[in-house]
């Protein structure tokens, strides 16, 4: 008799869908159960990734009082066919869509036109959208294919997780599935959020359209308080166990769709980046201590320390933009570096990902320049530390204020090098009420205390050691050594002498010498 062969669907999907219908999710299985209008789970057609049924029911229950016809337009502008532009650009718009909705407008019964911005999902209350988990969910297209596990939220295709045998290689399944459905069903993309792939033993997740080497492991679910009061990190029992409940519980993956996916449009073309394990938490202690602060009347925020190469600028990126998203106010953001390479790569990052429509009118050129755009209201401002200048009355410096407003937000990138200063004390003085955050990719020495008396304790760490474990960087060595020097020159003391007798040196210089 020869022994069971056990099917990845038995060892690694099956648990992954028991997960799922633990955080909330329903859980369907396509290939042998009958749903929605032909048996297509609420979709007219195999080839559609969207379920439009399941959709246009959401619209109406997230939009009272929205128009029948606006509703059926509204579903067809999600739905509509994306072929004939770059897949990235698809899934752009789409994510657009989602997070801040279709802006449309009507005429009312009494003749005026009504502007509304019909949504999509409930990001702020999760529990009125609709979580769908569909196992064996089969599409159409140049070929038809059976993905392993699609997750739809209200209809739409977020997460799409394809699994291995534990014996087999993760990477099995991006070269032999994703790949292979990026080609043959790539409107199962278009809605995309990120992908998964495991083997039970290892779980990697990327972009829609990552290459396989910017996949990463999700091994921290959450911070959690330990007995001592420190934070500690939660682990799941297992890599695929790790990364669904830290991505995949229906409150965090509308989080990461909200506010952990960017846009990057570069020399190379458009390159999507969704946020990785260490930076949603980090961003996400770090706004949770933010609001802690505010209530407390505390103006440093903190230190956010995360190593080289960790992807620290998206950081400050997803932090500013959660913030001025979710958090109510005017906020401005005055993104402060102390050298010009620095600013010319922060500021054109972040007009690169669409946070800032004209970089150069919100970036300071000058001292006059940098008083002009504090005076004023913007939402970011981007300043070397130098410009912080005062003028000199009868010889003295002194900085005005600027700005008496308690909604500025003062970032530091590289925050141990240059805020302890006249420069610093300048900034201070001319924006009075704002607060103050540091973001650093080098550890706090001792002797450093004074980053902390001006931004406060860690609220983020991800040190150098993290980062290899997670693979996103690679190990440093060191290897001691010692160079042989030997004197080759059998004259040396003789033409040093004669050295010595051309200078016509006296005696006690030549002892000096």
């Amino acid at each position: 008799m020869s022994p069971k062969t056990f099917s990845e669907d038995e060892l690694v999907e099956q648990p992954a869908l028991e997960i799922l219908a633990d955080l909330g999710w329903e859980v369907v299985n396509a290939w042998s159960e009958d749903h929605g209008p032909g048996g297509t789970l609420g979709r007219d057609s195999t080839s559609s990734a969207i379920l439009t049924h399941r959709l246009a029911d959401v619209v109406a229950r997230l939009n009272p009082g929205l128009p029948d016809t606006v509703r059926v337009e509204a579903v067809a502008e999600l739905a509509r066919d994306r072929s004939l532009v770059e897949p990235a650009v698809a899934n752009r718009a789409i994510h657009e869509l989602l997070r801040d909705g279709w802006k449309t407008q009507w005429r009312d019964e009494r003749g005026e036109m009504q502007d509304f911005t019909v949504r999509f999902i409930d990001f702020v209350v999760p529990g009125n959208n609709d979580f769908l988990a569909v196992s064996q969910f089969k599409i159409s297209g140049a070929q038809s294919r059976r993905a392993d596990t699609v997750l739809f939220v209200n209809g739409v295709p977020l997460v799409l997780a394809e699994f291995k045998k534990p014996a087999r290689p993760v990477k099995a399944a991006f070269d032999e599935n994703i790949v292979d459905y990026r080609a043959n069903v790539p409107q199962l993309f278009w809605p995309n959020c990120f992908v998964i792939a495991s083997n039970g033993y290892e779980a990697k997740m990327g972009a829609s359209y990552a290459p396989w080497k910017f996949f990463n492991d999700w091994k921290v679910i959450e911070l959690a308080t330990g007995d001592d009061g420190e934070q500690v990190d939660v682990h799941g029992a297992y890599a695929l166990d790790s990364l669904i409940k830290g991505t995949c519980r229906p409150d965090r993956l509308l989080d990461i769709v909200e506010n952990f996916v960017a846009y990057q449009d570069g020399g190379g073309g458009l390159t999507k980046v969704v946020g990785r394990n260490h930076q949603v938490i980090g961003v996400n202690a770090s706004i949770a201590h933010f609001h802690e602060a505010r209530t407390d009347g505390e103006k440093r925020l903190g230190v956010f320390w995360h190593t080289q190469g960790s992807g620290k600028s998206l950081s400050m990126l997803w932090f500013t933009q959660k913030i001025l998203r979710r958090v109510p106010g005017s906020w401005t953001f005055v993104m402060v570096t102390d050298r010009t390479e620095l600013d010319d790569q922060l500021s054109r990052g972040f007009a690169a990902a669409g946070a800032v429509p004209d970089v150069d009118a919100v970036r300071a050129d000058s001292v006059a320049n940098l008083r002009e755009l504090l005076a004023g209201d913007h939402r970011y401002v981007f300043t070397l530390i130098h410009k912080f200048r005062g003028d000199k009355v009868d010889g003295v410096e002194q900085m005005p204020m600027l700005s008496d407003r308690d909604d500025v937000i003062v970032i530091t990138d590289e925050a141990h090098r240059s805020q302890y200063d006249t420069l610093a004390m300048n900034m201070r003085i001319a924006l009075p009420n704002a607060s103050f955050m540091g973001f650093t990719g080098t550890p706090l020495m001792a002797g450093e205390e004074r980053t902390r008396e001006v931004f406060g304790d860690y609220v983020s760490t991800y040190n150098f050691r993290d980062a290899i474990d997670d693979g996103a960087t690679v190990p440093l060595y060191y290897e001691n050594r010692i160079p042989e020097l030997q004197l080759v020159n059998d004259d040396f003391e003789d033409e040093l002498n004669d050295i010595f007798e051309e200078a016509e040196l006296d005696d006690d210089a030549e002892g000096q010498l």
